[in-house]
């Protein structure tokens, strides 16, 4: 049983293209902070002497064009990266002090362990690819590569306790409020 008492935390997740950091967005004209672990991961790559380190020795180079191509060649590649990269973002999250915290990669990274409840942003894969393509700038080839590198919508969907539908239709801001709504009534967070 959770510590009503307690505030909890929050994850927001979503395949690339969702919408996640858009809701986010939302969330934050609310006056709701929320942790960005993809923006945390480059400013760490950026500012930890270490972590740049390990990456430079591992890809070779710390060239975005060069990581990309590192991360895409294969499963293994990834997972290196992320074997270096996840433990420093958790650790800042939890120093952070933060509630709420966006990982488009929350259950493959681990990062569901460190909150209590998971809201999914969710699109319609067509809108998604068109998002990604138009937001990188890169082929439909290369924004399914990309999307084929994260875990099924639908998977995320059901080990989610809340989803947002960001299809480009249904109404945000009602949603965001019921879902506001739902985690105050549940539990005590802060907002």
């Amino acid at each position: 049983m959770e510590n009503n008492k307690t505030p909890i935390k929050i994850g927001i997740t979503g395949g690339i293209g969702s919408g996640k950091s858009y809701v986010c967005r939302l969330l934050e004209q609310r006056g709701i902070e929320v942790y960005d672990c993809d923006a945390a991961a480059k400013r760490l790559i950026r500012t930890s002497t270490r972590l740049r380190q390990q990456l430079k020795e591992l890809i070779g180079s710390l060239q975005k064009a060069d990581i990309s191509r590192f991360l895409l060649a294969n499963e293994g590649n990834q997972q290196a990266v992320n074997a270096i990269v996840h433990p420093a973002v958790f650790q800042d999250f939890e120093a952070s002090g933060m509630q709420w915290m966006e990982s488009a990669i929350l259950y493959e990274s681990g990062a569901d362990r460190l909150v209590d409840r998971v809201v999914v942003v969710t699109a319609p894969e067509e809108v998604r690819i068109e998002r990604v393509m138009s937001r990188d700038s890169i082929s439909r080839e290369k924004a399914l590569q990309w999307i084929a590198r994260q875990w099924p919508q639908e998977e995320v969907r059901q080990r989610a306790d809340f989803e947002i539908v960001n299809d480009g239709e249904a109404d945000l801001e009602k949603q965001i409020e019921r879902l506001l709504r739902s985690l105050n009534k549940k539990l005590r967070i802060k907002s």
